[in-house]
């Protein structure tokens, strides 16, 4: 298998992947199950022609699909290279991106889990932010390039200057750790805007706060636990009371910054997208499970 091969070396495994050995071990038991059922179901759809059990089967074992995917994400090199990389042609790396990055996504989906705001943590901000409650999550969003889609311009973002597509993500405050992702929109989506289609305020728990930044204006008016940083009014000098307050807010939102930068390691999100805008929304997701998987940090209270 290439992944055994690929395991002897770990510290090229993790380049290669985004993930540890023993990360991708627990991943493949995680996803192996999911790709048996939906390779099954697959098989014994009421349109296939043929018998169960015939056509070529592929090359690779089950566990080098999911790496070849992992390697896909994270090093978003063209099918070619890919297959050539895995002794395998274009066309069947094409397909196997398309079975297994549902899957990933979903796995992705499994690990997101809203804060729990009985689990009561230390007060990061309590000495300047008394609004702020114990658990927060930041929100942000990200923008990817992605080719000009002819010949309307509804994907051009005026902040960018070029076409995109923009995700929303949501942190735990305290350690970094992913609990939402929202669908892709185009570039020019208001991030206030974003933010409701997510509907991430509404699924938050009573007590629990959210934070994002100017370009969210107005979400305070959404839930009276959401807050962002104070403006300096027009024409007039900045005041000296909101100094302390925007210092620990930036401070709070070096987290969300931090989480989104260890998700553009993985060059799917990085460069422009060559998928023409589909699957977007899966790898945002399949991504953020992977950054997950890997270990936390946690601020000193």
């Amino acid at each position: 298998m290439k992944d055994v091969f690929l395991s002897q070396q770990p510290t090229i495994f993790q380049k290669c992947t985004g993930i540890t050995v023993q990360e991708f071990d627990q991943l493949v038991k995680d996803v192996l199950p999911r790709y048996l059922e939906a390779a099954h179901q697959h098989l014994q759809r009421p349109e296939r022609q043929r018998a169960s059990g015939a056509g070529h089967p592929f090359e690779l074992e089950k566990r080098d699909h999911v790496l070849l995917t992992l390697v896909g994400l994270r090093l978003y090199p063209i099918p070619e290279v890919l297959g050539d990389l895995l002794a395998v042609s274009d066309s069947t790396v094409s397909r196997l991106l398309e079975r297994v990055l549902p899957l990933l996504e979903q796995a992705g989906r499994d690990t997101m889990r809203l804060p729990d705001p009985g689990k009561k943590r230390c007060r990061q901000l309590s000495a300047l932010l008394h609004a702020i409650p114990e658990v927060a999550v930041g929100v942000d969003s990200f923008e990817q390039r992605v080719p000009r889609p002819a010949p309307d311009k509804r994907h051009f973002s005026g902040k960018q200057q070029q076409n995109t597509l923009k995700s929303q993500v949501t942190v735990e405050g305290q350690t970094g750790r992913i609990v939402d992702t929202s669908g892709s929109v185009a570039g020019p989506t208001p991030d206030l805007t974003l933010l409701k289609q997510s509907g991430v305020l509404v699924r938050l728990p009573a007590d629990q706060g959210a934070i994002g930044d100017l370009g969210y204006r107005g979400m305070d008016k959404l839930s009276p636990l959401a807050f962002i940083a104070r403006r300096t009014p027009r024409g007039k000098p900045h005041p000296a009371e909101a100094q302390p307050h925007n210092t620990a807010f930036s401070a709070f939102r070096v987290i969300v910054e931090q989480t989104i930068g260890r998700k553009h390691r993985f060059q799917c999100l990085s460069p422009m997208d060559r998928n023409h805008r589909r699957h977007h929304t899966a790898r945002v997701a399949a991504v953020a499970g992977l950054v997950n998987r890997q270990p936390i940090f946690s601020l000193a209270c």
